[in-house]
């Protein structure tokens, strides 16, 4: 085994968007139906820097898209990518995550990602603003396919919830043009996160 067993504690800086998104042609986690509003899906997506205390340390960047399967609404992840090998097969070998790999550059407030085949994934200028002075329980599951199967993991974490502007690129060839030329409705950073993945 090259990744570390379930459940993975993790820790470090996640940057949230959410977006309205019109789009047909997503695939879907078994027993699952995308949530609408309106003529709109729910995308969320995020910047992300697992560091020390981690049970692996690695940068991630990834989409995702709000499901309802039965009386549950969970998020399933739908594009993701990290420049760690064994975050990315154990992502796929335990939950169904479907993570490639990409190379990530980190300059003060600019973040940029591509893939190993040269494509640019995406970039994103993130500006924390202020934020709540304690920290925040959020607890969630999220809806995969793993081996035909409809897979829900949970997820618990806190953090310091800010407020935060994420001015997000990405081409409309690239495989995040669904959100090319968009400016998502509203972004979060969660400062110096705990979490505990899966289990």
């Amino acid at each position: 085994m090259t990744y570390p067993p379930e459940p993975w504690h993790l820790r470090g800086d996640l940057h949230l968007s959410v977006w309205l998104v019109r789009k047909a042609d997503w695939v879907l986690p078994p027993g699952t139906s995308a949530v609408r509003v309106g003529p709109w899906h729910l995308v969320g997506t995020a910047w992300v820097d697992y560091q020390e205390g981690s049970v692996l340390t690695y940068r991630e960047v990834m989409s995702t898209l709000l499901v309802r399967a039965g009386w549950r609404v969970l998020p399933t992840v739908t594009h993701i990518w990290v420049d760690s090998p064994e975050s990315r097969d154990g992502g796929r070998a335990l939950w169904g995550i479907p993570k490639g790999l990409a190379r990530f550059t980190v300059d003060g407030e600019r973040w940029d990602a591509v893939q190993v085949d040269g494509v640019a994934v995406g970039s994103a200028r993130v500006r924390v603003g202020r934020g709540l002075p304690w920290r925040v329980p959020v607890r969630f599951s999220v809806a995969q396919e793993l081996r035909g199967a409809l897979k829900v993991s949970p997820v618990r974490s806190r953090a310091r919830v800010h407020v935060s502007r994420v001015e997000w690129g990405a081409a409309a060839e690239g495989p995040l043009g669904f959100l090319a030329g968009r400016r998502p409705v509203v972004s979060l950073s969660l400062r110096g996160f705990e979490m505990s993945f899966g289990g």
